[in-house]
């Protein structure tokens, strides 16, 4: 199977030929990353500005990406005058494109897209007002998010015309033990976006991919409801593997490394090793549901190269038979 072929399968449980993979050289990956590149009559006014006008300071080291310090709708009265990015613009994919168009693996091709809603709103409104407007100003509210539902939209039909297989956005919902939000709010003010951004994902035959840290348990099935099929998640041991395998094993594909923050740390390099064939047991055995991962930024999170290389290893030899035995 090609790439293509093998992580669309593990996703619509469709029995891949072995376990996807997007791991570290040179152990390999069955996908190809793309993204909407910058708008290129754009340019900053100020050092630190991004397209959307918010000004952030960065990390001197470089070991984060900083934090915004203007916030360019941080009153809803500068809505009405607020320029947005737009996304429908064909210059943003011309990159895109070419390396869809060179993809002689045939990887699965994995756009990034503009649908990152909380961090989005947080960047644009700041951090409070971000989490207290679902109650101080809730049409206001609404009105932003359908708009970033709209920009979202514009990258997806974009890159569905060049070629890609799928779209990933990023949305950090949860703390350790608990989400951010109460569910009710989740399905209130963002269920709703996300279902029209993945409707139209879908309508293109694209597969929709979501990343989201922390404790999320309790927003899963709202997420499946509004047409998400795979979720990336880099820690699961707050929420216990084999819980989320029997609440959404065989009706989401789970996208993981083994636990960043608990295992990959604390654990000894044999722990690395038998996690991550609990992983693939639990999430893969619904003839698919897992794809296996690494954390492409290992020294931000104290992961040693032993212990990358257990996981890699673990991944590719118990993957590769598993689905050979169902």
């Amino acid at each position: 199977m090609t790439g293509k072929e093998r992580v669309r399968r593990a996703v619509l449980f469709q029995g891949p030929d072995r376990v996807p993979r997007d791991l570290p050289p040179p152990w390999g990956s069955d996908f190809l990353h793309v993204g909407p590149d910058p708008d290129p009559d754009w340019s900053p006014k100020v050092e630190g500005e991004d397209e959307w006008g918010c000004i952030w300071q960065k990390d001197p080291a470089g070991r984060t990406m900083g934090q915004v310090k203007f916030h360019p709708l941080s009153d809803y009265s500068l809505l009405e005058n607020y320029r947005f990015p737009n996304y429908d613009l064909l210059a943003r994919y011309e990159r895109a494109k070419q390396m869809i168009e060179a993809n002689a693996e045939e990887k699965f091709v994995l756009a990034s897209v503009p649908l990152s809603l909380i961090h989005r709103l947080e960047y644009l409104r700041g951090h409070v007002e971000a989490w207290t407007d679902p109650y101080e100003h809730p049409q206001e509210l609404g009105q932003l998010l359908d708009k970033l539902a709209d920009i979202a939209i514009d990258a997806v039909r974009q890159f569905a015309e060049i070629g890609a297989d799928g779209i990933i956005s990023c949305d950090d919902w949860g703390l350790q033990d608990r989400p951010m939000i109460s569910p009710h709010l989740f399905r209130e003010f963002f269920k709703p976006r996300y279902a029209r951004v993945y409707t139209v994902a879908r309508e293109y035959g694209m597969l929709t991919f979501l990343h989201s840290c922390g404790h999320i348990t309790e927003l899963l099935e709202d997420l499946i409801e509004a047409g998400l099929q795979v979720i990336q998640m880099d820690q699961q041991e707050n929420m216990g593997v084999e819980e989320l395998s029997r609440k959404f094993g065989g009706r989401l594909c789970f996208w993981c490394p083994v636990d960043i923050q608990q295992t990959m740390v604390k654990g000894t390099v044999e722990d690395v090793r038998q996690y991550a064939k609990k992983l693939i047991e639990a999430f893969g055995k619904f003839h698919g549901g897992f794809i296996a991962k690494w954390y492409g930024a290992p020294q931000a999170v104290g992961h040693s190269e032993e212990k990358i290389k257990a996981m890699s290893e673990s991944f590719v030899e118990y993957g590769e038979y598993i689905y050979a035995s169902q």
